[in-house]
């Protein structure tokens, strides 16, 4: 609503704010008709040139916790055989938050977060943590491809990393496909667990995926737009990958409406995508904010390409500590040059290098948000918008304690692609596992707005 104030045409604007707030009258009210709706600042924003259009900020707009109740509510009042089985998953960055916010170990707050979800009807709560490392696994793999075809293929180097959902949308709405190409096709988590929740768990369960209502909790509102996305959608059974998203922040309002307190709550075990199988100790990926895209590629590919075991990895900031960069040296000459850009204006003049051809690095672990995912703008943030950094500080510490398991480990993960995905070369892991980005033509019917 605050960017449609800028549009010069007032139809346009009345019909963008007419459908963010529009409200079915005859919707029957409950206990949680006094849940604030989702508010998304014109400084949450990532700052691009293009808009959602009017159709997307009304299906964003259902991405809050009154759709979540509707589900709730239905599932009490219709008949059994009607009933959607409600599942939740949470993105380790929105663990921390929890943690730090209600002086928990991460443990606990995984533990009562999850016995919160089901006291209110929720009937599994997964950890997204192996959906990353699918993920990290597909973009390991990509790389090392890309760089063996660097010298016959123009856009195989440099590769952007592919899980920030904000960075993915400033890409294709604004950027070229001369940038586009360069985005690793690997899915992000949350729409691989989306595949895993919908796909897999659906056929162990026996249930079609338009049965289960999948939701994410996530550190940003990004991941709303990313559930959206037409690829992350099946036809057959008319069903999204992810049908709601909400934010940390969005779960604590929950919490406050039902006067709730996190240390009051019984702690009850994450569930697991196997059997009867219960989650075991939260673990976390290499990278000190996010899920460690760069420094598990570089390892790996430095082992691949060159035959180096990389132990420790020294980041070098440059311009500020969002923009730091990592090489790998061998016989004197630098091999592999890494970076990691958080933030617009770091991606601002990554992009601008890109285009002036003057590019070194092969990888870049790119994200919208200053400091990383934790800095999510769904969490840590104070009433009026900034950034929480006191507690953003103990949400660092809380996700550096977090012990790192390499994906590589994760005995489920390799059973899961001989089992379910026919192999690690099969067609059915690029249909699961991957996607593809191009720049997109805006219709006029969306909002342009030039900053």
């Amino acid at each position: 609503q605050e960017c449609s104030k800028k549009q010069k045409n007032d139809d346009t604007q009345s019909t963008s704010v007419d459908a963010l707030s529009s409200n079915n009258g005859s919707e029957e009210k409950n206990e949680f008709d006094t849940l604030a709706n989702a508010k998304i600042l014109l400084s949450d924003c990532l700052a691009c040139d293009s808009c959602m259009t009017v159709e997307e900020g009304a299906r964003v707009f259902q991405q809050n916790q009154k759709e979540f109740f509707r589900i709730l509510n239905l599932n009490k009042k219709c008949d059994t055989s009607k009933h959607k089985i409600l599942a939740v998953s949470l993105c380790p960055q929105s663990l921390p938050y929890f943690a730090a916010k209600f002086n928990l170990s991460v443990n606990e707050a995984a533990k009562r977060l999850c016995g919160f979800l089901k006291s209110l009807g929720v009937h599994y709560v997964f950890d997204t943590t192996i959906a990353a490392d699918f993920s990290i696994l597909e973009s390991q793999r990509e790389f090392v491809q890309r760089y063996q075809r660097r010298n016959q293929e123009e856009h195989a180097l440099p590769m952007f990393a592919s899980a920030c959902p904000g960075w993915i949308r400033y890409a294709e709405r604004v950027l070229t496909n001369l940038v586009t190409s360069h985005i690793c096709t690997a899915k992000s988590p949350q729409q691989i667990m989306g595949s895993l929740v919908k796909g897999y768990f659906a056929k162990q369960q026996n249930l079609s995926p338009d049965k289960i209502f999948h939701i994410v909790v996530a550190p940003c509102y990004d991941k709303k737009l990313e559930a959206l996305r037409e690829d992350f959608y099946t036809a057959l059974y008319n069903s999204a990958e992810v049908d709601c998203v909400l934010t940390s922040g969005e779960i604590v309002q929950i919490m406050e409406q039902k006067d709730v307190s996190m240390k009051d709550v019984t702690e009850v075990a994450v569930d697991s995508l196997f059997d009867d199988l219960k989650e075991g100790d939260v673990v976390r990926h290499d990278g000190k904010r996010s899920d460690g895209y760069l420094e598990h590629i570089f390892k790996h590919a430095a082992k691949e390409l060159f035959g180096v075991d990389v132990k420790e990895i020294t980041y070098k900031a440059l311009k500020n500590k969002d923009f730091q960069e990592v090489t790998l040296e061998k016989d004197g000459e630098t091999v592999l040059r890494f970076a990691a850009a958080y933030g617009f204006r770091n991606i601002q003049n990554m992009v601008l290098k890109l285009k002036k051809g003057k590019f070194s690095y092969h990888f870049v672990e790119v994200l919208a948000c200053p400091g990383g995912c934790l800095n999510g703008k769904g969490q840590a943030q104070t009433e009026d918008g900034k950034p929480d950094k006191a507690l953003l500080a103990q949400m660092e510490e809380v996700y550096t304690a977090i012990p790192v398991r390499l994906p590589e480990t994760n005995v489920h993960v390799q059973r899961m692609y001989q089992d379910w995905l026919e192999g690690m070369d099969s067609k059915k892991v690029q249909d699961t596992l991957h996607t593809t980005y191009s720049a997109v033509n805006q219709s006029t019917s969306s909002l342009d707005i030039k900053w």
